[in-house]
């Protein structure tokens, strides 16, 4: 897989072992040379300098044809030659650092890599080459990683478009996409991003958060997980609201879990990042316009054609234009049991948004007439919020019960109310029933779903 290789100072022992014997070998450090785990600037052009050398010596062809293992066990000894070339003496562990970080680079997203392996990190979030920050259990942090300047950081963006058959440049300065396990990427370059390229990572759950899970974590009680699952059975449409990071799409894979397997489901969003559980899903993705500017795929285009695709539900990762009004007519002709995101900060808001929406259109329909639409086609509103110590919660669980002239009328069921913070700065309070219950509980039971109307019963 290497070309062949000579030292350029093979008359120097060396000082720094393949990797198989340094991590069991620690090897001293020289007080007449600076260690590069102590200067990260010299740390990165040195790893610049390796990689440049590697790539000159490395089939890259049969990289994908290698066990990683071998691979590390290669680089690892090539490493090792051009570092003794390079009059570097290093410990052990900051050698096998450096061999971790070389194949990150080619085998992965570089220094993204270790952030993308931490359990604990929800978002990344690039705003320079040299300023990343991360956001563990919903606060953000800074992080010591960095990209050796803006073209490495280029070199990522481009390595994770292409890969999924997108492109960025100057005519198109931002795009969404995902990673191979299903972690939302947008990226934005110059012209649009003054201080050069910014990279957001909504990292995909390897573990999909279950409504027990979430009700375990406190983000809303059992009796309003039991009216969402019921909500689920009985087919009732549901649309799911909350601000950037809420926890939106984590929410909807968890309501969608209760979706029967033996229904067909066709699941349409920007990026496919949907983790339903269910054995017969179709997923559709958007295909944004090529270099000559056609090509498009929207999502008005998708759900038009979900609807000849003998869908008992479609599920749209998150409505944002005028599929919006494709969604409400699907919504309305027998597909109930449908379900989608919007951004809104409030479930009145929501439906302000979904009539934006449809007003996108041009047509000149009444609002009247749009209202009455979204009135007959959307059931119930879950709002979420993250709250200012980080936490996620659903804030109310709302019904749409019709209309009264041109207002649409909705009731809520549940809603959290806050207490307080606690010293430490922890948001106290509740998620209740406000003591109506709802004009669907007669459609549950219809279904053939046991309603206990205890659990709406006001404390």
């Amino acid at each position: 897989m290497f070309k062949e290789y000579r030292s350029r100072r093979a008359d120097q022992k060396s000082n720094v072992l393949p990797l198989d014997r340094a991590i069991e070998t620690p090897v001293p450090v020289q007080a007449q040379h600076e260690t590069i785990d102590e200067d990260l600037q010299a740390h990165l052009e040195l790893k610049n300098r390796l990689h440049g050398e590697l790539l000159d010596r490395m089939n890259l062809s049969l990289i994908d044809k290698v066990e990683r293992s071998e691979l590390k066990r290669q680089i690892a000894s090539l490493v090792s030659g051009l570092v003794e070339a390079e009059g570097v003496y290093m410990r052990s562990d900051s050698f096998a650092d450096l061999v971790d970080e070389l194949i990150h680079e080619f085998m992965g997203l570089g220094p993204l890599e270790p952030l993308l392996e931490d359990p604990t990190i929800n978002d990344i979030l690039v705003n320079s080459y040299d300023q990343v920050y991360v956001e563990r259990f919903g606060l953000l942090e800074k992080s010591k990683v960095r990209f050796r300047d803006e073209r490495h950081l280029l070199r990522i963006i481009d390595k994770i478009v292409t890969k999924v058959g997108r492109r960025i440049d100057e005519s198109q300065p931002w795009v969404d996409a995902r990673l191979e396990d299903g972690s939302r990427v947008n990226a934005i370059i110059r012209p649009c991003s003054v201080d050069g390229p910014a990279l957001s990572i909504r990292k995909f759950a390897r573990n999909p958060l279950t409504i027990q899970r979430l009700v375990e974590q406190e983000s809303l009680n059992d009796q309003a997980a039991k009216l969402l699952e019921a909500l689920v059975e009985a087919r009732l449409n549901i649309l799911i609201s909350g601000g950037t990071g809420t926890g939106k799409t984590t929410m909807l894979n968890a309501v969608s879990s209760f979706i029967d397997d033996t229904q067909r489901i066709v699941t349409i969003e920007d990026a496919a990042e949907l983790q339903l559980q269910q054995e017969h899903v179709v997923r559709l993705e958007t295909r944004p316009a090529n270099s000559e500017g056609t090509g498009v795929i929207t999502q008005r285009d998708l759900v038009r054609n979900a609807l000849r695709m003998r869908p008992d539900r479609i599920i749209v990762g998150e409505v944002r234009g005028a599929e919006c009004f494709d969604m409400l007519q699907a919504m309305n002709t027998g597909h109930e049991g449908s379900m989608t995101t919007i951004h809104a900060n409030s479930s009145r808001d929501a439906l302000g948004r979904v009539e934006q929406m449809v007003t996108m259109l041009g047509a000149d329909l009444p609002i009247k007439t749009i209202r009455s639409q979204i009135a007959s086609a959307i059931h119930i509103v879950v709002q979420l919020s993250r709250l200012s110590d980080g936490s996620r919660r659903v804030v109310s669980v709302s019904e749409i019960t019709g209309m009264e002239e041109d207002t649409i009328t909705m009731q809520d069921i549940f809603v959290y109310k806050r207490r307080g913070k606690s010293e430490t700065g922890q948001i106290l309070g509740e998620f209740l029933p406000t003591g109506i219950r709802p004009k669907c509980a007669d459609q549950l039971i219809a279904s053939g779903i046991d309603i206990d109307n205890q659990m709406f019963a006001r404390r």
